[in-house]
């Protein structure tokens, strides 16, 4: 990639990949906790199986909100890996989000929404609710404070390898679906749904190449848990410590 596009390359689709954050990172988190908070004045506890409930609720909400900002990372990701009369030549997100709708229709940037929601459920529990819950077993068994810096680090390292193992194979198959052209004899897609995707790609490739790229799918998912979740803390004890 570098040698075809530059070190530039590896940006392609940042503008989309941030503003897909903006709504995707905050709406997961943001309701996660609210639900769980707000589960917990109700029933006046909160388990692991609450956590893992709420994760995947919140997670597919706020995948089906971001659905339009992910089709277009997608593809402004992946078409400079094309040959060049097949690229789209995408210009920026505002580019890329008008021509899809003038071109494809609206409802292209919901045709790959299962496997992101799916993806993105599980996300909630291995990511979100996984955190949750690892705060607490090393506050217990290595006793961390909880909360603290090093106890988020380390809740973090691991349910992003958990999330990384879970999800790449929905990862795959978004971005398979995402991407995908109709065939130009019979202008059927090749992908119709998440099942599908799998089983042809397993059929096919082999079910490890729906791993291919795992590592750094897991540096970016690893790197990503870690850096948001400690943000997301430092912040907290500032407002804390500051205004409450």
């Amino acid at each position: 990639m570098i040698k075809q596009s530059g070190w530039i390359g590896l940006y392609d689709g940042l503008t989309a990949g941030v503003l897909r954050q903006v709504f995707y990172a905050t709406s997961r988190f943001g309701l996660f906790e609210s639900f769980r908070d707000h589960l917990h004045q109700i029933r006046g506890k909160t388990d692991f199986a609450a956590r893992v409930g709420i994760g995947a609720i919140t997670g597919g909400i706020a995948a089906y909100i971001s659905c339009p900002m992910e089709v277009a990372v997608v593809r402004m990701s992946n078409d400079s890996t094309l040959p060049a009369a097949e690229r789209r030549n995408y210009t920026g997100v505002v580019d890329t989000a008008t021509r899809i709708i003038k071109e494809e229709g609206v409802t292209t940037f919901w045709r790959g929404s299962t496997p992101f929601v799916q993806r993105a459920m599980m996300v909630g529990v291995f990511q979100v609710a996984t955190l949750d819950q690892f705060k607490e077993l090393y506050a217990h068994y290595m006793h961390q404070k909880k909360n603290s810096i090093p106890n988020v680090f380390c809740a973090a390292m691991t349910s992003g390898l958990l999330y990384s193992l879970a999800t790449m194979p929905l990862e795959a198959s978004k971005n398979r679906m995402a991407f995908q052209k109709a065939d130009a004899v019979t202008g059927k897609l090749p992908y119709t749904g998440t099942l599908q995707t799998i089983r042809k790609v397993s059929a096919e490739e082999g079910f490890l190449a729906l791993y291919n790229g795992f590592l750094p799918y897991y540096i970016r998912c690893g790197g990503h848990t870690v850096s948001m979740f400690i943000i997301v803390q430092m912040l907290r004890d500032i407002y804390k410590n500051n205004y409450v």
